[in-house]
């Protein structure tokens, strides 16, 4: 089969290696769609691991079931989890799926960015996800990062009523626009420094989108009726972001870091002012967990979050490497989707 392997965010190779063989309790899937991660191209954190096939949004075709397999059959369309978590050791039962020991051991083989993909047996059993008629292969595959989003508003405490501001508009950003709209907030404002973006963020929700370098808290209070943010969701590792972040956040609010930075940074902060005096809560989020997944499948299906529209690529295997580079330039994407089965590129305005 073919596979687009990943060296570098500059060298990604179509190559040949066997279609993987299923074993007892396994599935194979053909691969119809599979969505480049902004994760994906964080170079510090894949280089280390190359060359390896990479893609952990998948959505397609059971086409091989392994001995005991029962829920599935071959035909079935579905999207699947990548990490799952045993649902038994001290983390699971007490509801944080996501550091679970098991989630960070489990993957596919090899990577979405292939034509078959093999689910080992405990992907099977608590990641697999049955697509509904309406749902596409291009729509699951934002099943993944909207259960992650679905999750980190969660750890959050996200609430009908609150204002929210969201810092980053890329993917992450903007579902986390769309969800907040459809939770209820009173008001969602959103920032970037790509007008793009921007324009991406008004259009799926955000009552203002903000240029990340025209004074942030300032503007803020004139879109808020003079009031800071009660959720600040920060969809970007960037130093300033993160500084913007605890600026803009109101006595009360919550400020949740969804996105990672660079290894070895680290954040001042003043106990006083954040915590003793104003009681600010920082959290942070990972992953999701499978009931987020079968959550986010059913807000794609009802089509309360919009994800169609969010679809700037679709390339087919061999043009992996341009999708990677899309998607690190961060300019002229918002998702790629790499067609595994299909031969023509298509691109959205």
């Amino acid at each position: 089969m073919r596979v687009a392997m990943y060296y570098n965010n500059n060298d990604v190779r179509l190559e040949e290696m066997p279609t993987p063989k299923i074993g007892p309790g396994e599935l194979l899937v053909k691969v119809h769609a599979s969505g480049i991660c902004g994760s994906d191209v964080m170079e510090w954190y894949r280089i280390d691991k190359a060359p390896l096939v990479l893609g952990h949004e998948i959505a397609g075709e059971v086409v091989a079931v392994g001995d005991g397999v029962e829920r599935y059959k071959e035909g079935d369309r579905v999207s699947a989890a990548h990490h799952v978590p045993c649902n038994t050791c001290h983390y699971c039962l007490s509801g944080h799926h996501t550091v679970c020991d098991t989630l960070r051991q489990t993957n596919f083989e090899p990577g979405g960015f292939a034509e078959y993909i093999r689910l080992p047996a405990i992907n099977v059993d608590h990641g697999v996800f049955l697509l509904p008629d309406e749902v596409s292969f291009e729509e699951a595959t934002f099943t993944e990062p909207l259960a992650c989003v679905l999750r980190g508003q969660r750890m959050a405490r996200m609430q009908s009523g609150q204002s929210v501001l969201v810092i980053g508009s890329g993917i992450a950003g903007l579902l986390h626009v769309q969800l907040a709209r459809a939770v209820g907030a009173s008001r969602v404002m959103a920032t970037d420094i790509v007008d793009r973006r921007l324009e991406a963020a008004r259009r799926f929700g955000a009552d203002a989108a903000i240029h990340a370098e025209e004074g942030v808290p300032a503007r803020l209070r004139q879109e808020n009726d003079g009031w800071l943010a009660d959720l600040v969701i920060v969809c970007t590792g960037a130093m300033p972001a993160i500084t913007q972040a605890l600026e803009s956040v109101e006595r009360g609010g919550t400020v949740l870091f969804f996105a990672p930075t660079s290894p070895g940074v680290t954040i001042p902060i003043s106990i006083n002012d954040l915590f003793f005096r104003n009681d600010i809560t920082l959290t942070t989020s990972y992953a999701g967990s499978p009931a987020d997944y079968a959550a986010a499948l059913e807000l794609i299906r009802a089509r309360s979050v919009r994800v169609r529209e969010m679809i700037t690529h679709r390339l087919p295997l061999a043009e992996t490497g341009l999708g990677f580079q899309l998607v690190a330039k961060a300019q002229d994407s918002i998702k790629v989707i790499i067609e595994p089965q299909s031969k023509m590129a298509s691109v959205s305005k």
